[in-house]
């Protein structure tokens, strides 16, 4: 099969899912790849702040992703043990936060870019190859479907297909990677009918953890652990694991041992920051965690690559109508992203560094 497009984005998750939307409705041919069959993947980033609802308004998007479910946050608390130490409640919004599941994301923004003929979405699909011209321009990707082979010629390709990202590998471009000393086990379940939509950032006889309320009435519980210990910690009892947590909330005892009943009930996530050499080459764009991975903390990650996506999208339709897909004139998105994003990498290693004292200044007053 050989297609014909003017943007090949390779990675359905938010980021190019928005992408792909944004470029459809100013009227320019657009196909994204994705691997996956675009059902839900657990364990993402899925909590927006106000600057990325903001952007989803200004797109006309909120509203129906809002239809398909979302979750407003009421407080962000810090707890020492059972106590209360901090709580943290909206000032000019309605909200802390706000839980938006992936699959609702996705569904909402593709049904949208699927109102437009010059969109298309190839699912089950993966990228095998980058195509150059002579001169080295990028000049389109070579994908499977179903054991099919397919080659798509697009005037710009663009990679939002995450940390492991294919296009930024096949493209040779490098990127630097910053231990943070810690990884994180992520489990789920179902919260009591009286849990109020929150975010709980507990230290809990020295265990740091993290509980947020999610849509559909469950809380997803992440575990700080040191860094590549699980395979060594999952050879080891877990009631040991689990007693920080019901020591800081018994009323969720009966719960937590019903559903994670043995350590393959946990995902592990490894931690890690990353930033590559460049996002942009001629004809190619790297964003999201494929161009700067993002930690855990402050759960800033699907914020960032929605930023990307909202500030390349015009700078894209300006390099289509000028015929222009350089490097140099590509670099536009690089300029403008990299320093805030540098700074928000440089913002997690502090909050990581300074985590303990937003427990001990309060419980020292």
């Amino acid at each position: 099969m050989n297609l014909q497009t003017d943007v090949c984005i390779v990675g359905g998750g938010p980021a190019g899912a928005l992408l792909g939307y944004l470029m459809a409705k100013k009227g320019i041919s657009t196909i994204v790849v994705e691997r996956t069959s675009g059902n839900e993947r657990e364990f993402r980033g899925e909590h927006i702040n106000a600057e990325t609802e903001a952007i989803l308004k200004e797109h006309q998007l909120f509203d129906k992703i809002e239809a398909l479910g979302l979750l407003k946050m009421k407080k962000v608390q810090y707890i020492n043990g059972r106590h209360i130490v901090k709580t943290i409640t909206p000032t000019t919004e309605d909200h802390v936060g706000i839980h938006i599941p992936q699959p609702h994301f996705l569904r909402a923004v593709s049904n949208e870019a699927a109102r437009f003929p010059n969109f298309q979405l190839l699912v089950n699909t993966t990228v095998t190859g980058v195509v150059q011209d002579d001169q080295g321009h990028y000049t389109g990707v070579k994908a499977k479907q179903d054991g099919e082979e397919i080659n798509i010629a697009s005037k710009i390709v663009v990679g939002t297909d995450g940390r492991y990202s294919t296009v930024r590998k096949l493209a040779g471009i490098a990127a630097s990677e910053e231990s943070h000393g810690y990884d994180v086990l992520w489990a789920k379940i179902p919260a009591p009918a009286d849990w109020e939509p929150s975010t709980k950032m507990v230290l809990a006889n020295g265990h740091q953890l993290a509980l947020f309320t999610q849509t559909g009435g469950m809380i997803q519980i992440g575990w700080n652990i040191p860094e590549g210990t699980f395979n060594s910690l999952r050879k080891q009892p877990l009631e040991p694991f689990l007693e920080p947590l019901l020591t800081s909330f018994p009323e969720l005892e009966s719960t937590v041992r019903e559903q994670i009943q043995s350590w393959k009930n946990f995902v592990c996530l490894k931690v890690f920051s990353s930033n590559a050499d460049t996002w942009v080459k001629n004809g190619l764009i790297i964003l999201g965690d494929a161009a700067h991975t993002m930690t855990p903390t402050a759960a800033i990650g699907i914020n960032c690559a929605i930023k990307d996506a909202h500030v390349l999208a015009p700078i894209l339709e300006q390099a289509l109508n000028a015929g222009d897909f350089s490097e140099t004139r590509l670099k536009e998105f690089e300029l403008v992203r990299r320093v805030e994003i540098e700074q928000q990498q440089e913002m997690q290693f502090e909050k990581e560094e300074a985590f303990i004292e937003n427990f001990l200044e309060v419980v020292g007053n």
